[in-house]
């Protein structure tokens, strides 16, 4: 749901700006309305110095020391060190590779001595260096020329000739042996064991780092607070305009009355803009991260976190269609609540293992196996999903019923909404659209059930039609000539009929998706099957690899796809109908 704000409207002395954001940001509950991004020179050299410390922390975390490494503590800037060990850490490693390649090229040529090339040089034998392909290289040049073969690798000849050479393939002579290229890189090695001694000392540090970055995050976004302040009064007063849950009024007023300041306090509304504080429950909470994803609602409009966390869990169990896989889900989730950086992701991947394995258990399949007949679930076999439903495909019905279900409660939601926001009379167009279509599913849905006869059936529906057509056609626009309420309804006719069976029709890749997945994982587990044979210990090692191998690549698209289309069905098909609209902005408070 969306919280309710209050609007404080802040009015001091200009020399009490900076004391009074810095007790709000020690309160921590006041959105004073400021950019997120720098706007003068002293802002963009604060988040400049965020930037090169953020820099620091992930090139530290990044930067690889060999275990047991000693680290070098070195007192001082830990900046100026951090930046200068880094700098000296990817030069150093640069140049090791670099010269681990030169000592590669050089080592075919082995040892020797330049002043004596340079001596025969001077003498008139000079040295020539060649290399060549083993097709192109000829035996019987070594009759002819002064030749000598240096070394051979699977297809290249290495070799020098003394004197006349009129011979293809030469190439410059070396800048050095291999014994001086080699101890320049045992020197730089060394260098490099210096510098990494240093690094595991500033890594050792990274919490100072961690400090100083969130100061100057604190700085900044105090500094972006204060410059929204509009002067008055020749300068001498400033003001403020925040906003703040409703729920903490009466901590924000004592702390106010305490600080003196002069403050207009009352409900924020609409127009306003507030920002958008989002409260559920833990389990809806997780789903958060979506309703992000596309925006948060505006102040006067309806949270969709409740209804994401609903459909999008089933969809993407839908999707997944295997219990097997939702196992693997879960484990996943409980092994990435070991890592920092996806701590707080694991509770969602694991949410949406457990939906997983109890629709894959529905639809009974388990690793692509079909377990419906399996003995040990003959006593709750009635559970499972139908192969079979009036004639067609299970999964196929229940992908299109659930699709009209979600379709139904967005068009409730946009009723209630509009009722809200503009009043029964306003919202008439609305109503009729709403009778009309959830009207008729649940009036089929009984008939199909027996509840209700034909007759009644066709009556009812009549009913219906009757009174959705004067809201549809006739008072969709009760401020409006009838006339143009009447191609106005012609024309919503048109879009919600072509659309809403477009809409309808989009849910069937949820049953296509699950039929996939489910098809793609039987192949391996077949392929499996032909590798293992008869038995015996290859067979099985293939068997294994093949499955495991197969399943993991199964598992890694099948999660991909569960989750951006149940994303595409909530965010499209759901909100279009629901007529949600993503206004509104994070709240984001002051604080340490």
């Amino acid at each position: 749901m969306i919280r309710s704000m209050t609007k404080y409207s802040f009015i001091l002395l200009s020399g009490d700006q900076e004391r009074f954001l810095e007790e709000l940001q020690e309160l921590g509950l006041v959105d004073i309305t400021r950019s997120e991004k720098p706007v003068d020179d002293a802002s963009r050299q604060i988040a400049g110095e965020v930037e090169l410390l953020t820099g620091l922390i992930q090139g530290l975390n990044e930067a690889v020391v060999p275990e047991g490494t000693d680290p070098e503590h070195i007192d001082g800037d830990i900046v100026r060190f951090a930046g200068g060990q880094l700098m000296r850490y990817s030069e150093d490693i640069a140049a090791v590779k670099t010269l681990e390649k030169e000592l590669s090229r050089l080592e075919v040529w082995g040892s020797f001595d330049r002043s004596r090339l340079k001596a025969l040089s001077e003498a008139g034998v000079p040295v020539h260096f060649h290399e060549l392909s083993r097709k192109a290289f000829l035996s019987e040049w070594g009759e002819v020329y002064a030749l000598s073969i240096i070394g051979e690798e699977k297809n290249t000849v290495y070799f020098v000739v003394f004197g006349d050479d009129p011979l293809p393939g030469e190439v410059p002579a070396p800048e050095c042996s291999a014994d001086e290229k080699r101890q320049e890189l045992e020197e730089k090695k060394q260098h490099l064991d210096k510098t990494f001694r240093r690094i595991a000392g500033a890594k050792e540090r990274i919490g100072e780092l961690e400090q100083i970055r969130a100061g100057n995050l604190q700085k900044l976004d105090l500094h972006l607070a204060g410059i929204t302040a509009v002067p008055a009064a020749e300068d001498t007063i400033v003001t403020f305009i925040g906003y703040a849950p409703t729920e903490y009024d009466e901590t924000l007023v004592q702390a106010l009355d305490r600080s003196g300041v002069l403050y207009i306090k009352e409900d924020a509304c609409a127009e306003d803009n507030p920002p958008i504080s989002l409260k559920n429950n833990r389990f809806v909470s997780m789903f958060e991260t979506l309703t992000d994803m596309y925006g948060r609602p505006a102040y006067d409009g309806f949270d969709p976190t409740v209804f994401l966390s609903i459909f999008f869990l089933l969809f993407f169990a839908m999707c997944m269609g295997d219990a097997g896989y939702g196992l693997v889900l879960v484990i996943a989730g409980f092994l990435l609540k070991k890592v920092n950086s996806f701590r707080k992701t694991a509770p969602l991947v694991i949410t949406l293992g457990v939906a997983t394995v109890i629709v894959g258990f529905l639809f009974h399949t388990f690793f692509s196996i079909d377990i419906s007949g399996w003995k040990i679930f003959e006593p709750i076999k009635g559970i499972f999903l139908p192969a079979k439903i009036a004639g067609y495909d299970g999964a196929m019905i229940l992908s299109i019923v659930i699709g009209i279900i979600h379709l139904c409660l967005a068009m409730i939601i946009k009723t209630v909404m509009a009722t809200r926001n503009k009043g029964f009379l306003g919202s008439l167009g609305t109503w009729g659209w709403t009778l009309l279509i959830v009207g008729a599913v649940i009036v089929a849905g009984f008939a199909l059930a027996g509840v209700i006869d034909a007759a009644a059936t066709k009556l009812i529906l009549i009913v219906l039609g009757i009174i959705s057509a004067l809201g549809i056609f006739v008072f969709n626009d009760i401020h409006r000539n009838p006339l143009i309420n009447i191609g106005s309804g012609l024309w919503d006719t048109y879009n919600t009929a072509t659309g809403l069976l477009g809409d309808v029709l989009s849910y069937l890749r949820l049953y296509a998706l699950g039929l996939a997945g489910a098809m793609l994982g039987f192949a391996f587990n077949d392929l499996g099957k032909m590798v293992l044979g008869d038995g015996g210990v290859g067979g099985w090692i293939g068997f294994i690899l093949v499955v495991v191998i197969g399943h993991t690549l199964n598992i890694a698209m099948c999660a991909l796809g569960a989750f951006v289309h149940p994303l595409r069905l909530n965010f499209l098909e759901f909100f279009k109908n629901s007529g949600y609209e993503a206004a509104g902005r994070n709240y984001k408070p002051l604080e340490k």
